[in-house]
């Protein structure tokens, strides 16, 4: 359960990249916290087998796109590593509904690149498709207690996912960061505008979605950024 670099299922380009912040004293102290919550018995999501899921399902290389969460889902079965995805037979929460809405009444124009006008989306919550494009789907806090938002934010997860970001924006070229949120716009505000697309939008939530999240198109701009930089679309209908 604790993350140390020859423990956890990680991929060998982000397993390299990120070798020492494994050895850094706040990850001693991430591993020390994570273990005293799991001798006290508490519950913790995800599986430690999927803590890194985003970045083993994506090598470094591979990254074309990121998309910043917060933390995981804190009900049972939801959380397997990605952002904003749920295992499948799972129900869609509010904010994926919202985030395949715009989807929908985005990508229906067929002069967009990577469109489907007659495409489907929603019958699974399910994103595993998205990581296998090249979509980093990152959470900024990669653990949570059972039944309790936040509970392990400002532990030392900010700090590592701080990094990975800083590695994407000085390792690759031309990615697309969606950030959605003042949160995730904080998160991302180091990210070279020069050499990256960044996106802007309010959270998908239920609670904001309504106040520009839905129309920011984010998913045809992304498509066209990459194209116009020699890369192939997102196929944002293949989810799993």
């Amino acid at each position: 359960m604790t993350p140390t670099a020859d423990r956890v299922r990680l991929e060998p380009s982000w397993k390299q990249a990120l070798e020492a912040e494994f050895d850094a004293p706040y990850m001693t102290e991430l591993r020390t916290f994570l273990a005293a919550e799991k001798a006290k018995g508490q519950v913790i999501y995800p599986p430690g087998s999927e803590i890194f899921a985003a970045l083993d399902r994506t090598p470094v290389d591979a990254v074309r796109v990121v998309i910043l969460g917060q933390d995981p889902y804190h009900g049972p079965d939801q959380a397997h590593g990605l952002c904003f995805s749920v295992r499948p037979g799972i129900e869609i929460p509010p904010s994926l509904v919202n985030i395949f809405r715009e989807i929908r009444e985005d990508m229906g124009d067929p002069d967009v690149p990577g469109s489907r006008p007659e495409g489907r989306i929603g019958e699974d919550g399910h994103l595993i498709g998205w990581a296998e494009q090249g979509v980093l789907l990152l959470n900024s806090v990669l653990t949570v207690e059972r039944g309790r938002a936040g509970s392990h934010r400002g532990r030392g997860w900010e700090q590592f996912t701080d990094r990975v970001i800083e590695i994407i924006n000085d390792q690759r070229e031309h990615v697309v960061f969606m950030l959605w949120g003042s949160y995730a716009r904080q998160k991302g505000e180091r990210v070279d505008r020069s050499r990256h697309c960044v996106l802007t939008a309010p959270h998908p939530s239920p609670l904001s979605a309504h106040r520009g999240f839905f129309g920011c198109r984010h998913f045809s701009m992304a498509n066209r950024y990459l194209v116009e930089h020699g890369q192939p679309p997102i196929d944002w209908f293949r989810t799993s």
